[in-house]
């Protein structure tokens, strides 16, 4: 018959071994909690678009302002 030894005394080898009988599987389940964007906080992403949208208007602006330069 085995004696019971306190956990806090084992080796860290039947620590170790002792987790991982008593450690299961999530079956499929992915414990990484989430949540949807806060629809107040500021985007990155959402404020680069600008400049993917306004080229032709962009353009537009350039060239006229080009046109009525002269250099004196």
């Amino acid at each position: 018959m085995k004696r019971h030894i306190p956990y806090g005394k084992l080796s860290k080898k039947k620590k170790a071994e002792l987790d991982r009988k008593k450690r299961g599987s999530w079956g499929g389940l992915n414990p990484v909690t989430r949540k949807p964007d806060n629809p107040k906080a500021y985007k990155r992403s959402k404020a680069r678009s600008w400049k993917e949208d306004d080229t032709s208007q962009l353009r537009a602006f350039i060239s006229r302002s080009k046109c009525g330069f002269s250099a004196v």
